[in-house]
């Protein structure tokens, strides 16, 4: 089920008409109120919340100057979000070192790496669940104890062009009509990051669904509601109630695949959104000029 706006721009995803037929089992939501929550670790100028999906974590945490993360053999590679203007921090991976402002994204490669951060602030760490270390912290990790009922096995994408490195992308990019937010990839995410807004319109929003994979959605200022509402099954034991569920800043909210979903921004003044998906998505990368480092990152 899709019921886009015919003057939303994912009207024209090839997904956008699909139908994966009726599902036979459903995953839970889950969230994490990072505003509400203890930190699940603090100390040497940081306090850190960690939720997971199936194939990711979102590692979100407040900082001080100073403020040192390490990977040490880390599988695969990862990403950094500085959504700040006035953050900064040093990433340095497999002998390069680079300087990185705020108001940036950047990949940083598999192996040892380290990043220091120079200002204090937040930042937002996304690493794969391939890393069993990373994925042990998540405050929902009971909700992972075996197999997704639909997203297929974890396959990173190809290869970037011209190998590992650190890869750093300014967030000021210009709105360009008919291109959904601003949209990066790399081989392990794909990451949206949507410019502020007011609140939305309700009557006209985006209910829909995606058959394979989840969608994690972080609020980084303001408030959402999400609504999620789940099919109904031939048993009705697997039967759900709808979910409406108001989602201060910052905060998570992880939609399973099958499930009818849209979400408002509802402050009255300012809301940042940012969409997580691990792998990317096939549906987004097909759109001309949508992926904005995709000469960088092969499609798979």
């Amino acid at each position: 089920m899709t019921m886009y706006e015919a003057d939303d721009p994912r009207s024209r995803l090839s997904t956008a008409a699909a139908d994966g037929g009726p599902p036979s089992a459903f995953a839970a939501s889950s969230y994490g109120r990072f505003y509400a929550e203890p930190p699940k670790e603090t100390g040497d100028g940081q306090r850190n919340w960690y939720t997971r999906g199936q194939n990711f974590v979102v590692c979100y945490s407040e900082v001080e100057p100073g403020a040192v993360f390490e990977r040490r053999g880390q599988l695969d590679e990862y990403v950094l979000l500085l959504h700040e203007a006035d953050m900064a921090a040093t990433v340095e991976a497999n002998g390069e070192t680079a300087e990185v402002p705020g108001y940036t994204i950047t990949m940083i490669p598999p192996g040892d790496s380290r990043v220091t951060c120079r200002t204090g602030g937040r930042i937002v760490r996304l690493i794969t669940t391939q890393n069993a270390d990373i994925a042990a912290k998540a405050d929902n990790g009971d909700r992972y104890a075996g197999p997704h009922p639909q997203v297929p096995a974890f396959e990173p994408w190809p290869d970037p062009v011209g190998g590992w490195k650190i890869r750093s992308y300014s967030l000021d990019v210009p709105d360009q009509e008919g291109r959904f937010g601003k949209i990066f990839r790399c081989t392990t995410f794909m990451v949206n990051v949507f410019p502020a807004q007011g609140p939305r319109d309700v009557t006209k929003l985006s209910p829909h669904h995606h058959d394979d994979f989840e969608q994690c959605s972080l609020a980084l200022e303001g408030w959402y509601m999400h609504h999620l509402r789940w099919p109904w099954t031939a048993n009705q034991h697997d039967w759900r109630d709808d979910e409406h569920e108001r989602c201060a800043s910052p905060s998570v909210c992880v939609i399973p695949p099958k499930v009818i979903h849209t979400s408002a921004p509802s402050d009255s003044h300012s809301n940042v959104l940012v969409d997580i998906f691990s792998p990317p998505r096939e549906d987004f990368s097909d759109m001309p000029g949508w992926v904005l480092n995709a000469a960088d990152y092969p499609r798979k």
